[in-house]
């Protein structure tokens, strides 16, 4: 007896995956751009259907973890790594402030506005780090990042670790609110 989609929690058939393009990446940036792409929509999977309520909910007391936490720290991941320490750009951050400083996820609460500014602010800021990428990039350059030499390569891989770390996390928050898991 084989076991359907529906009775494993799986969203859509393989075939229907946004994430899988059939296109093979040729070098280590498109590797890395592919990767950052597949982690970025899994992220929005996870949160697709839910309501401003659901995206807010957290995890585990005390944890302040939600969907939409998530998005909001995404969103902060991209514009420190790819504004500021890339690109040098003065970029304060959006949700977080000294005296708030996990704000990203303290702040997300069940309201439609809320919701709809984080994910217009982290589809922002992956379209300025797309810009970004598009560019001509020495993966083995440079930049420095608290006082210390780091090279771009390593920053794009931890890009991707961030992401591929918290899709895990939303694979737990959404099991939590509708049962749903895989993909």
């Amino acid at each position: 007896m084989s076991v359907s989609d529906d009775d494993r929690g799986v969203w859509m058939p393989p075939e229907d995956d946004p994430r899988e393009t059939g296109e093979q990446p040729v070098g280590e940036k498109d590797t890395i751009r592919s990767y950052l792409r597949h982690y970025r929509t899994t992220l929005e999977m996870k949160c697709e259907g839910l309501d401003a309520e659901q995206l807010a909910r957290r995890s585990v007391p005390p944890s302040t973890l939600s969907l939409l936490g998530l998005v909001r720290h995404m969103a902060e991941v991209e514009r420190h790594w790819f504004r500021r320490v890339l690109q040098g750009q003065s970029a304060p951050p959006m949700f977080w402030t000294d005296d708030d400083p996990d704000g990203d996820f303290d702040n997300a609460v069940a309201d439609d506005a809320v919701v709809a500014d984080a994910w217009e602010r982290l589809r922002e800021e992956i379209a300025v780090a797309d810009a970004y990428l598009d560019g001509d990039i020495d993966l083995g350059a440079e930049v420095t990042h608290h006082g210390r030499p780091v090279p771009v390569r390593d920053i794009l891989v931890h890009m991707v670790e961030e992401y591929a770390r918290h899709a895990g996390h939303a694979d737990l928050l959404r099991e939590c609110i509708d049962g749903r898991t895989g993909q």
